[in-house]
Formats: C-alpha cells, sequence, structure tokens
C-alpha cells in the first residue's frame, strides 16, 4: 500500500510548480465530475467495433451520464471486495468501456491503478504484483480466445498480498472460476451512492494514483508512480499540441497502460470533453472502419504505418479518412517525406511527439512548426531565447544538453549531448528506487538517456541523435543508429528498419542492419548501401551485414526491441 499521508512529492516542489500554475487544486475525479455535469447527455465513450471477438460482448456506447453512473456502481463493489485507499489494483484488461470505468472508479475511492499490458504472463505478473505490492488483480475472463482469468489465478498465489482476482466484463460470460470475483457493469442505486458518500474519500492531488511501468526495452521494466500533480500538467501537453475541444472525436489505439495512451488520450478526453473511441489490438480493417464509421478527428498511428499508407494509393482509395484532421505520431523518428506526405497530399497534419514514463514531454505541432519538413526533424527547445511556443507546458520545463564525457552544458548547435530535463511532468522517481541506479543530477534534472542537439537558425530546435546507449563505436568513430534508419527508411524496399552493432575483435563493432520490407520486396546489401552512398553519407556509416525479418521485435506498446536482436547475434 502507498503512503498517500505522505504523497509522492515533496513541499518545496509543490511550492514551485504551483507557483507556475503548472499544479492546481485539480484531481482526476473532480475533472470527470464536471465533464458529467457538462455534457450529461454527450456521447463520451464508446467500445472497440469487434469487442465481440474480443471479449465476447457487444460494443457499446455510453454518455458522461451513463459512464458516471456505471463508475459509481463499480466503486461500491470495490469498496465490497475490500479495496482500501491506497490498493493497489493490477489492472489487465484491454481497452474499453470497461477499463475507463475501472480507472475512474479506483481514484473515487483512493487505490491505485497498475496497468499491465495483455501480452503480460505470468512472469510479469509474478514480478509487477510483488513489487508493487498488489491487493487486488482483474482480469477479463477471455481476451480473443485466451484464458485470462485463469492465468491471473495461477499467478495469484505467488504474489504477497494478493487478496482478490476479479473480471470485470458488461454482461456475465462463461462460467466463473472458483476464487475469482465477477465483476459486471451495472447501474448504480441508492445504496451504491450511499457506500461511495459513506467512504468519504477526499482525494490530494499529490495522491499517486497510477503505477505504470517502463517500456523495458534495455532493462527489466521498473514502476513509475504518478500523482493527480503530474499527470494533470502533462495532460496539457496532449491538448495544446492538437488543439483539441469537446467537438473531437478521439480514437485510441494504443494499449491505455502509460503515457502514450494517458497523455495522448484519456486525460485529454476528460480535460476536454470530447468523445473517446477504444481500439485494442490494432487491427486494420477494424481500425479504418472506426475512423470512418465514428467521423474520428484525432488518432495516433506508428510511423511505419503512415509511411506504407503514403505509399499506398490504391490502399487509401479504399478507406475514407475525410473526417481526420490530425494525427500523432512517435516512438520512432519521423520521416520528413511522411510528414510533407500527409499534409500535402492527405490534408492531414502529423504531429511529433517524443514521450517517456518519466516524463520527457517534447510535441511538435503544426502552430509552432508550420513546415512539415521540420516538424519531422525537430522538437522545440524550451526555453530558448526570444522564442514562444505554443503550449503552455513550455513554460513551465527547463531542459539542457549535458556533453557525456565532460559533463559540461552545451550550448551551441551541432554538438551531441544528452537530454536533461525538469518540469512539472517529471516523476517522483521509480518504484522501491533504493533498488536502482538515480536518475537525477545534482539540480533534480531527469537525465534522459537520450541524445538531442541544438538546431535551427535561433538555436531554438532540438533534433533527435539516438538513445546514449545504442550509439554504435567503429573503430573508436560514433555512429548513430537513428541517422541511418532514417534514411534506410526512405527506402522504397523497406517497412521498418532498426540498426545495431555487431560485436567485431577488429573494429570493437560493425554495423549491421535489421529490416523488415514490404510485400514482394526485395533488398540486398549492396543495394541499402548503394542507397545510403547516394546520401552522401560518410563511409564508415555504411552497414556490413545485412538480416532480413518478417517483422521487427516490439514490446507490448510498440517500442523496439533491439536487445533481442542484439542478443540473436551473440547466439
Amino acid at each position: 500500500m502507498l503512503d498517500f499521508a505522505a504523497g509522492l512529492y515533496s513541499p518545496d516542489k509543490i511550492a514551485r510548480f504551483r507557483a507556475l500554475g503548472a499544479w492546481t487544486d485539480d484531481t482526476v475525479d473532480q475533472i470527470f465530475t464536471d465533464r458529467v455535469a457538462e455534457y450529461p447527455d454527450k456521447i463520451a465513450l464508446v467500445d472497440p467495433a469487434n469487442n465481440v471477438a474480443l471479449v465476447g460482448t457487444a460494443p457499446r456506447r455510453l454518455t458522461w451520464r451513463e459512464l458516471d453512473d456505471e463508475v459509481t456502481a463499480l466503486a461500491a463493489r470495490l469498496l465490497e471486495s475490500g479495496v482500501r485507499v491506497g490498493d493497489v489494483i493490477g489492472v489487465q484488461l484491454p481497452n474499453g468501456v470497461e477499463l475507463v470505468e475501472l480507472y475512474l472508479a479506483a481514484w473515487r475511492i483512493g487505490a491505485v491503478v497498475s496497468p499491465l499490458a495483455m501480452q503480460y504472463r505470468e512472469h510479469e505478473l509474478l514480478g509487477m504484483g510483488s513489487a508493487a505490492g498488489f491487493a487486488m488483480l482483474v482480469t477479463v475472463p477471455d481476451f480473443a480466445g485466451r484464458a485470462m482469468a485463469a492465468e491471473a489465478v495461477g499467478a495469484a498465489a505467488q504474489i504477497p498480498g494478493l487478496r482478490v482476482v476479479a473480471t470485470l466484463t458488461s454482461e456475465p460470460v462463461g462460467e466463473p472460476l472458483a476464487g475469482v470475483l465477477s465483476l459486471v457493469s451495472s447501474t448504480a442505486t441508492d445504496a451504491d451512492r450511499a457506500a461511495v458518500a459513506a467512504h468519504g474519500y477526499v482525494a490530494d492531488p499529490n495522491h499517486p494514483i497510477t503505477i505504470c511501468w517502463t517500456s523495458g526495452t534495455e532493462s527489466a521494466p521498473k514502476g513509475v508512480p504518478r500523482a493527480h500533480y503530474d499527470w494533470l500538467s502533462f495532460t496539457w501537453a496532449g491538448v495544446d499540441a492538437p488543439r483539441l475541444t469537446a467537438d473531437d472525436v478521439l480514437l485510441n489505439p494504443f494499449p491505455m497502460i502509460n503515457m502514450a495512451a494517458f497523455v495522448g488520450k484519456l486525460l485529454p478526453w476528460l480535460r476536454t470533453g470530447s468523445t473517446l473511441v477504444q481500439h485494442h489490438p490494432f487491427d486494420a480493417p477494424t481500425f479504418f472502419g472506426q475512423i470512418a464509421s465514428e467521423r474520428v478527428t484525432y488518432t495516433v498511428a506508428p510511423p511505419a504505418l503512415l509511411l506504407m499508407l503514403l505509399r499506398n494509393e490504391q490502399l487509401r482509395s479504399q478507406i475514407d479518412l475525410s473526417s481526420l484532421t490530425r494525427v500523432g505520431s512517435g516512438s520512432a523518428p519521423l520521416q520528413p517525406v511522411t510528414v510533407r506526405g500527409w499534409q500535402e497530399e492527405m490534408g492531414i497534419a502529423v504531429i511529433n511527439f517524443f514521450g517517456s514514463n518519466e516524463g520527457i514531454g517534447l510535441l511538435s505541432s503544426p502552430e509552432d512548426f508550420p513546415d512539415p519538413t521540420n516538424r519531422a526533424m525537430y522538437f522545440p527547445r524550451y526555453g530558448a531565447e526570444n522564442v514562444q511556443w505554443a503550449s503552455r507546458v513550455s513554460e513551465w520545463i527547463s531542459i539542457k544538453l549535458i556533453d557525456e564525457e565532460t559533463g559540461e552544458v552545451i550550448d551551441e548547435p551541432g554538438k551531441p549531448g544528452e537530454l536533461y530535463i525538469d518540469g512539472p511532468m517529471v516523476f517522483a522517481g521509480y518504484l522501491n528506487g533504493e533498488q536502482l541506479a538515480n536518475p537525477f543530477d545534482a539540480d533534480g534534472y531527469l537525465r534522459s538517456g537520450e541524445i538531442f542537439e541544438i538546431a535551427g537558425e535561433q538555436n531554438q530546435y532540438l533534433r533527435y541523435v539516438d538513445r546514449a546507449k545504442d550509439l554504435i563505436v567503429r573503430g573508436g568513430m560514433n555512429i548513430a543508429p537513428a541517422e541511418i534508419e532514417a534514411l534506410l527508411s526512405d527506402h522504397p524496399a523497406v517497412a521498418e528498419v532498426a540498426v545495431i552493432g555487431r560485436p567485431c575483435e577488429v573494429m570493437g563493432e560493425r554495423v549491421h542492419v535489421v529490416a523488415a520490407l514490404l510485400p514482394e520486396a526485395e533488398l540486398t546489401l549492396a543495394e541499402a548501401s548503394d542507397f545510403l552512398r547516394q546520401r552522401n553519407i560518410a563511409s564508415y556509416k555504411l552497414p556490413e551485414s545485412l538480416e532480413i525479418l518478417p517483422e521487427l521485435p516490439r514490446n507490448p506498446v510498440g517500442k523496439l526491441l533491439k536487445r533481442n536482436l542484439r542478443s540473436a547475434l551473440v547466439k
């Protein structure tokens, strides 16, 4: 159980960010309650269109009033099951109405949710459940033919302190398992309302509400606790960049388990009173069908999908994207050809975002970067002299680039350095952080592990270079894989690409390319090298080996798992 009395943040930090206006008295439940009062009969939340195939229940559409009613009923059921203030609830549910209801119900009574990817199995449940101290674990009976409840029961006995395993559906599905509590969305009774009121929980914005998990691209996942304060200030980036309003219809294909979905969709939806349409796991026909049928105005998509659509005019002619006005993308460098093509050929602005669970939040919006090439290549350098940025978060964030060898601050353009960041969205520290390396410097800045360099005529931009630990050192020369990946992504045969270092006794490392190709395409090492030579890159950056895979390995939230590619090389 997390210590609610202490909260996550120190009085000094609270005073600093409240003085800036970044942190306020707002809590998530109060914002939700405000939206219910403002838009009671407006459609708030929509299930995935293929819900029957996923979880066995028909898709639902709820108004804000109906959603609030079911949240209250679920909050009463949680209290009946013994959930107490500060208890951590492990949540392994697909995107849908019930997932959002559980989050809101838990926060209404002072519980903490720890979202878990649907791909996780017993190993991850044990590790995360033990680290976070799950008091309750909630899943679905079945997900696309996988017996989720049975798996949860198998792991539950080994998680210390776990008291309840439950399923949550919109209607009873199948025979309940012994020892599993069956929660079903329902309309609140007067007794439910009275029970929640009698519980008497009053939220403090410093109270923790989530424990999300780092993506673990290079190490075991680490818990990232967050409170109302940091989540709600972070949320403004997700509202301001796409300029969301209550008239928007948001389609969320990202698993609602971390920063991307919380800042990109869930909390901006609550802030604005827009409509949230759920989707999970990614299924192209369903996704495009939802855009058309729900008249979606804003969604997110990975760079590879955007590039594929841009190149495939036949596919574009078969789908209706006419309602879309902007699309967010990130998790990998965007190509200028993609961003420019979507804007000029399709009339849709692509927003470039770069974030992390720990608190990096950089977004390049059409307002700040009207030139799509600049929007693909650069992010705002908050704090640059004589430059104003559109989002209010620019006034709250401080950044610096640090030379990895000297530890000195970098002020000149073109010199790579690690991004250090401070602001109201930066997390307080890892769960059980005393067991981990300190992620902050002496001044409290988060050491991001990401390499950027200053760019732009006024030194107003940041250009992403690479992750510090991804750098390839070949014969004493540093090579940034992202640079080569960005160039090879433009090759007409390439669907997605990763560049890693292949161990070499003579050179230290050699450049190794791993690519997934478009249907019926072919690519040789010589062709890849010739393509790069035509871009006039230095010869030491040319690939020396090429591997073709059907698809590149990714974690549950879509991040490339380069460690898997490296370990395959060792074997």
